[in-house]
């Protein structure tokens, strides 16, 4: 066979990705049908077998240079292929040697090694080159004989192709000269057309669609800042830090910072990737984002472990980096980027409107009041939105009990939730009382709206939460209170677990509670903190290390609480053991004494009409009117003891009597160490 026999007669361009592998593929094939034309002629025509033509070394790289220059037709044409490749600078191919910047040596191994993978027929062909039938793929002895760089060829580890994972090198046993190279599949598809994500990156990152930004976010300054540090040094990165909670938008943030760069958003879970497979996931990750021209987003809020992987310094970094992380993850170092921290503002009561007017669309053609009440009552995040209103069919109160109920596990066992079903009417406490807990409610209700007022907040630049302090002897009603007021606010009532809290280690307690309030701080409910002299006790004379200590403590919690920005009721049976520094700091301090006699006949009465029918309540009008006269007790304990009478008349299954009450009444006492006499029993009774 000739060699023109085979050449084709078209000319060769270049004018899309097709042609430029065509290119390729012809390259190659003229370059095997060079080398096969050349080791038939270098065959003893006199015969001899295969250890003489070793011993003779007949193919020598030399001699099939030399035989190489006689070939004019055969190198005009692959001469003509090249030149048509080194012009093309349009394609794929061009552009993923110019991205990488590829050598000479590595744009001859990758085409060698595209031509197997886009037609796997050549591998018939790379055997009969290497004159070994089991070798019908490419390898590096391969290259070497085909481009002309002598017995063997060498790429060291700086290798662009070797380096990003582009063609890999399989174990053999006779050395790597001879061992399989292979192309990733990613890599061809990609050269093909194909836009597909890398197969290492599925489930593990997508690309995130361009949606409208939200009106708290400045887009275009965070944009300034990344072009104005890129500059034209194509070799700077920009490490873009986007801190808000999980469901804040900081995808759709980042997506319209690399907008007006000129670039989509390609954003990874790094939490989804083992330590295992960090490595070659954040190659493929940066190799695709060259490859595509797309911004990287990692999202980190896996915890530690996923904030201390170290970012690969072998490889180069695409421009423009966003971290995706919450306040609790730490930000990993990339090496050599100019870093910008970007604190993501949370939406405002007008942008949250819009949110639920825009995704709950079937409410608010019906129920547009009621979905802006949604929007003051709850500082729910754009996510957290798109959630709820995603629940078919849900009313207004469906949406909102879905946004508490995406909430609920987010303390974990730092808090438990209380049952909130009192209301206004269960609540007997004076009126005076009763107005200043009607006020926190309001302002809990209003606060929303009003610390988007500029003034307001330049006033007030800290200590924007809303926090109060109940004070008073056990079974007076604070707890009740609390409850009535989650009630009120259609809020979930957390009780702080104290045991979770206070710690005998100095600089625990304090990193506790900020723990608490800085989960509490995404979420829109109501902390309870029982016996809060517990936590915020008052400080003492320093005498010694341990008071130092002691003191250091409190300061940090007093500084944590006032930082908190949402709210918070603390009840304390001791006012006198809590520090005066903390107490000047809240408006709302609010003491719930014992009720009087009007108020333990309104709690009597109310308890028992409730508990055991009207009916009994007034059949035991003249006992109540004597146990609210002559017995100081607590709401807790008249609460208790007509419990206890219920259940009594349930066993002697009759109606409540006199003898049912005072046996509860009795036993509420003894838990004070006294009890009724039969002196006492007989009046009363």
């Amino acid at each position: 066979m000739t060699a023109e026999a085979s050449l084709p007669t078209e000319s060769i361009t270049i004018h899309d990705d097709e042609s430029a592998l065509g290119a390729v593929l012809l390259r190659v094939r003229l370059l095997a049908q060079r080398r096969l034309q050349w080791l038939a002629s270098s065959l003893d025509p006199t015969g001899g077998g295969e250890i003489e033509a070793l011993m003779a070394d007949r193919d020598d790289p030399a001699a099939e240079a030399e035989w190489q220059r006689g070939q004019a037709s055969l190198n005009a044409w692959i001469a003509a292929v090249e030149a048509a490749l080194a012009a093309d600078t349009d394609s794929r191919l061009a552009q993923l040697a110019q991205v990488f910047a590829l050598d000479e040596f590595g744009r001859d191994l990758l085409h060698v090694c595209l031509a197997a993978a886009l037609d796997p027929a050549l591998g018939r062909l790379y055997a009969y080159c290497h004159d070994d039938a089991q070798r019908a793929y490419p390898t590096l002895a391969l290259v070497a004989r085909l481009c002309g760089y002598g017995r063997f060829a060498t790429w060291g580890s700086i290798s662009p192709l070797k380096r990003w994972e582009m063609v890999r090198l399989a174990p053999d046993e006779t050395g790597d000269q001879l061992a399989a190279l292979m192309l990733d599949p990613a890599i061809r598809d990609w050269l093909s057309g194909s836009d597909e994500p890398d197969p290492l990156l599925i489930g593990r990152a997508r690309m995130i669609p361009l949606l409208e930004p939200l009106a708290e976010w400045d887009v275009a300054a965070a944009a300034t800042f990344a072009a104005d540090a890129l500059g034209d040094d194509p070799s700077r990165t920009v490490a873009i830090q986007v801190i808000a909670p999980a469901g804040s938008g900081r995808k759709t943030f980042a997506a319209c910072v690399a907008a007006q760069l000129g670039m989509r958003l390609l954003a990874i879970e790094a939490a989804a990737i083992t330590d295992d497979e960090w490595e070659r996931v954040f190659i493929h990750a940066q190799r695709q984002a060259f490859l595509q021209g797309v911004a990287l987003a990692w999202s980190i809020d896996g915890g530690e472990h996923v904030s201390a992987r170290r970012w690969s310094q072998s490889i180069a970094h695409f421009p423009v980096q966003f971290i995706l992380r919450d306040l609790s993850s730490a930000a990993p170092v990339v090496p050599g980027a100019i870093v910008l921290r970007v604190d993501l503002p949370a939406p405002g009561v007008a942008t949250r409107s819009r949110l639920w007017q825009q995704y709950a669309a079937q409410a608010a053609a019906t129920s547009a009041d009621q979905l802006s009440g949604l929007a003051e009552r709850f500082n729910a995040r754009p996510g957290a939105i798109v959630a709820a209103a995603g629940v078919p069919g849900a009313s207004v109160e469906g949406m909102a009990r879905a946004l508490r109920d995406s909430q609920r596990d987010l303390l974990g066992g730092l808090a438990q939730p209380l049952d909130s079903q009192f209301d206004w009417d269960d609540l007997v406490v004076t009126d005076m009382l009763r107005e200043a807990l009607r006020d926190f409610v309001h302002e809990a209700k209003d606060r929303a709206l009003f610390w988007e007022q500029p003034e307001a907040r330049r006033l007030f630049p800290q200590g924007r939460g809303l926090a109060a302090l109940f004070t008073g002897s056990p079974g007076t009603g604070k707890t009740m209170a609390a409850q009535v007021m989650a009630a009120q606010l259609g809020l979930d009532l957390f009780r702080i677990d104290l045991s979770t809290v206070v710690s005998k280690y100095v600089g625990e307690t304090s990193h506790n509670l900020q723990r608490i309030l800085s989960r509490a701080a995404d979420m829109d409910v109501v902390l309870f903190f029982d016996e809060a002299d517990a936590l915020f006790s008052r400080r003492t004379e320093v005498k010694d290390a341990h008071d130092r200590f002691a003191n250091t403590d409190t300061n940090h919690l007093l500084q944590a609480l006032e930082s908190y920005g949402g709210i918070a009721i603390l009840a304390t049976n001791r006012k006198a053991n809590i520090d005066p520094a903390f107490i000047r700091r809240l408006r709302y301090v609010l003491e719930f004494s014992r009720p009087d006699a009007a108020q333990r006949r309104q709690l009597w009465t109310r308890l028992i009409g409730a508990l055991a029918g009207a009916d009994a309540a007034d059949g035991l009008r003249e006992l109540i009117e004597r146990l609210a006269a002559e017995l100081e007790l607590t709401g807790a304990q008249i609460k208790y003891a007509v419990l206890t009478g219920v259940f009594a008349a349930r066993r002697d299954r009759t109606a409540m009597e006199a003898k049912h009450l005072l046996r509860g009444l009795d036993r509420e006492m003894a838990k004070e160490g006294r009890a009724l006499s039969d002196r006492e029993r007989a009046r009363l009774g």
